[in-house]
């Protein structure tokens, strides 16, 4: 097993790894950390010549709060330049974990937000507590899910991606399941064995075989991960942050108070 301050990884006989967000206290926050962590682990995972699924998971209340509230301030008073850098960063995560050669299952035991969202997008099978909400809420804070995007539409289409992109609104697990983002949504003392049934499904496949399925599906979508729109997206969202509404979003945010655009 390998542990660090932001996560843990390992992988059994069976050739399961996991990965798991473990900063319970920050509801496992995206930061700057988190996320060269989370590539490493990927990277390391991919490269294991026994692995046959990977498993996403996190520790705590919550799967994934999104963005962490110190990062965020910290990119909101930073260049353009290194929110394009920064932005890139979570692109090159999301990449790598949408293009993972084997089989994903997320387990995902809470609360999703913004870039957590993005992680239950980029996995080939989401599996779900009844008792998770998610919320796709930068336009909250004057921002965009414009880096995750790509991934979100895919899963839950244009005309959803429409509705929850621009109300920020939270929905439950079973929206989640009808709109198309997660697969199967079970009670919360079920997840654990729901993730153990899906894995005996997985494991009795043929591993190159489930590969070469990933590929098929990864040709035929190739188009939303173009380095072009990664690229772009990109920019936007570092355009947004640098961006006095995306600076007076957070700074409401953080002080709990309305920003100026609300009437």
């Amino acid at each position: 097993m390998t542990n660090s301050s932001a996560l843990t990884f390992d992988i059994d006989a069976r050739g399961v790894a996991t990965i798991t967000l473990d900063r319970p206290r920050l509801h496992n926050a995206f930061d700057d950390e988190l996320i060269a962590q989370l590539i490493a682990a990927l990277q390391q995972a991919a490269d294991h010549p026994g692995l046959r699924v990977l498993v996403l998971a996190a520790n705590g209340k919550s799967f994934s709060a999104g963005a962490d509230l110190g990062w965020m301030r910290r990119m909101a008073d930073a260049s353009r330049a290194d929110n394009l850098q920064d932005a890139r960063k979570l692109s090159t995560l999301m990449e790598t974990l949408d293009r993972f050669p084997t089989p994903t299952i997320v387990k995902v035991q809470g609360t999703a937000m913004g870039g957590g969202i993005g992680l239950i997008a980029c996995c080939d099978i989401a599996l779900v507590a009844d008792s998770a909400t998610f919320a796709l809420s930068e336009v909250r804070l004057g921002l965009a899910p414009a880096v995750i995007s790509p991934y979100v539409i895919a899963k839950i289409g244009a005309s959803q991606a429409r509705r929850f992109f621009l109300t920020a609104e939270r929905f439950s697990a079973r929206q989640a399941l009808a709109i198309g983002l997660v697969h199967e949504v079970v009670e919360p003392s079920d997840l654990d064995a729901a993730v153990a049934a899906m894995l005996m499904i997985l494991l009795a496949n043929g591993p190159r075989a489930m590969r070469a399925a990933k590929v098929l599906v990864s040709s035929f979508a190739a188009s939303r991960g173009s380095a072009v729109l990664r690229a772009t997206n990109a920019g936007v969202i570092a355009d947004l942050r640098a961006s006095e509404e995306g600076r007076e979003g957070l700074r409401a945010f953080l002080e709990k108070s309305q920003p100026a655009w609300v009437v």
